[in-house]
């Protein structure tokens, strides 16, 4: 496969990729990769592949493809192409928590004397130095890495970046407990992804509404914390994005938690998780976790007394009898009796609530 057949077939998975036919990406990636005769072409591909499995959260296949890239920017014996390499192989540790594997690769990059394609990568560089000193609770060292990350943000005027560090920054300050500046940074990302992120992928907003959703929490502003990380959540599962919607059901555990709502928050978790297994075809997973949506519905007795069905789900219109029953109001709409279905009370009076 010669240079021209490689771009069209890695641009040709770009598109599955983007309108979310992951599989199908892969297996066009995975096909080039075998086929192509072209370096360049066999870099990028490698590139798309670890970009891939990151999202899926799959992070040891991610680091396969980040070592089998730095080999083929070896071969090429291009700085440009190994500063890239370095630091994909950087960021590939960075999710495998191999902290101070992370910050020895970006010290490589830094050192790398390449052209201007290289500095500009090094903003990059930066914040995953400060995310991996943050991972090593060097909180002095993380803050400077990410002020580095800033300067280069602004100095290339890449508003991607300066949206990526802005999330971080909320991170760091939520493990520092100054929750307005872990608030503060979030808010600037979604911003910036407001004003600047008509063409950016998605993912851009479903991180800082996250990192926002946490800070809520935080400052227990838990219906505003709630709206975000549902939106996250919205995002995450619309791309795959595994890691992501791991952390949105954590999130939307705390957030019942600091509610009380223990029992909420457990049935939240399993129809959220049900869901995911669902899209992704796991049908062991699926089945115990409906399982386990249906017995804390039966706990709490969140169901419609007339149908069966349960309560609290999906948006649905409902209605409380002064007995304090609740029902679907189509439900009682075709029941035709004057009493409750459930306790038989015969007032039908709606209720308050």
């Amino acid at each position: 496969m010669g240079q021209d057949q490689t771009k069209q077939q890695i641009e040709k998975g770009l598109k599955l990729y983007q309108s979310n036919q992951t599989d199908k990406a892969l297996n066009v990636w995975t096909k080039v990769l075998e086929k192509t005769s072209d370096p360049g072409g066999k870099f990028r591909v490698l590139g798309c592949l670890i970009t891939a499995h990151s999202e899926m959260g799959k992070y040891k296949e991610m680091l396969k493809y980040a070592l089998a890239q730095i080999d083929t920017a070896r071969e090429m014996e291009d700085p440009d192409y190994l500063t890239e390499g370095y630091l994909n192989l950087a960021r590939s540790n960075e999710k495998l928590c191999d902290f101070q594997k992370t910050v020895s690769y970006c010290k490589t990059c830094l050192n790398m004397q390449g052209t201007t394609v290289s500095l500009q990568l090094n903003g990059q560089v930066c914040l995953s130095m400060g995310n991996a000193f943050l991972g090593l609770s060097v909180f002095q060292k993380a803050l400077e890495s990410y002020e580095k990350a800033l300067r280069y943000a602004h100095n290339n005027d890449d508003k991607m970046l300066e949206c990526r560090v802005c999330c971080s920054l909320g991170n760091i300050y939520i493990q520092l407990k100054d929750y307005e500046k872990a608030l503060f940074f979030p808010c600037k990302a979604a911003e910036l992804v407001n004003d600047y992120g008509k063409g950016w992928s998605l993912k851009y907003r479903a991180m800082s509404q996250y990192h926002m959703s946490v800070a809520y929490r935080k400052l227990d502003r838990l219906p505003d914390a709630m709206e975000c990380c549902e939106e996250s959540m919205k995002i995450a599962l619309q791309h795959g994005d595994r890691p992501l919607q791991a952390l949105c059901l954590l999130n939307f555990a705390d957030i019942h938690r600091c509610r009380s709502d223990v029992d909420l928050c457990t049935m939240k978790v399993h129809c959220l998780s049900e869901g995911i297994f669902r899209s992704r075809g796991q049908q062991e997973e699926l089945r115990e976790q409906v399982v386990k949506f249906l017995q804390c519905v039966e706990e709490l007795e969140l169901y419609c007394g007339m149908c069966g069905e349960s309560i609290g789900e999906r948006n649905q219109k409902l209605q409380a009898l002064p007995c304090s029953h609740i029902f679907h109001l189509k439900c009682l709409q075709t029941n035709g009796t004057k009493g409750c279905p459930k306790c038989r009370q015969s007032s039908m009076k709606p209720g308050f609530v």
